[in-house]
């Protein structure tokens, strides 16, 4: 087994990540203030193995009071994933993490691609919407929750101001982001998986997607 790990989940959800991270040995922390996915986290947590559900600590809480629950530098890995779109303002949510990190530490975000909110829509036709997204960064999900996107550039400099500048990013999602919730795997899956992880490392494809996985590491 590779270097034990200290990882922080922030918005960790249902805890699906968090389980799989402790169960690849890691010591996972996760925190979410939505008290029933924390419930059902809680639930998944118990049915683990005494050896996982000793590796885990889940903390009811809002990811900008990170300062209230950890001191800085008690992490190696930070996750952030699929939560700065229902924060109004993340500077101060981003700041807070990255003071979480130990030096290396690596800071893991995956957002909405606010480049590219107009391929969605543009590929289901509604040419009204896609017309509307080129110049916002507001959209509306799946959850007909009225949300926002982040810009690369835009997150770049943020990460490059908190001291955990950009290391690596990826597109996630550039070819399967019009698949109906519930979708079944096709049978070729792994050539499906093996296409997506291409064209997320790769230009231009890799900019038109869904969304982004940035990767920025502490000084």
């Amino acid at each position: 087994m590779g270097q034990r790990l200290r990882v922080l989940d922030v918005g960790m959800g249902q805890g699906t990540q968090a389980l799989r991270l402790a169960r690849a040995g890691h010591q996972v922390t996760g925190l979410e203030q939505d008290a029933t996915m924390l419930a059902v986290a809680r639930e998944a947590l118990a049915a683990e193995p005494e050896g996982i559900r000793g590796r885990v600590r889940l903390i009811e809480g809002d990811g900008r009071e990170t300062g209230v629950h950890f001191l800085p530098g008690s992490f190696d890995v930070v996750l952030c994933h699929g939560v700065l779109m229902y924060v109004e303002d993340p500077d101060a949510l981003l700041a807070g993490m990255a003071r979480m990190l130990a030096p290396g530490g690596l800071l893991s975000l995956l957002v909405r691609n606010a480049d590219a909110l107009a391929m969605r829509p543009g590929l289901g036709g509604d040419w009204a919407t896609a017309l509307a997204s080129f110049d916002t960064t507001a959209y509306t999900n799946r959850l007909g929750l009225d949300v926002r996107a982040d810009r690369l550039a835009t997150l770049t400099g943020t990460l490059a101001g908190i001291g955990a500048p950009l290391h690596a990013w990826y597109g996630v999602r550039v070819f399967t982001d019009t698949a109906a919730d519930g979708t079944s795997l096709p049978p070729d899956a792994e050539t499906l998986l093996a296409a997506e992880e291409r064209a997320g490392r790769t230009d231009p494809y890799r900019q038109v997607a869904a969304l982004l996985h940035l990767c920025g590491v502490r000084g």
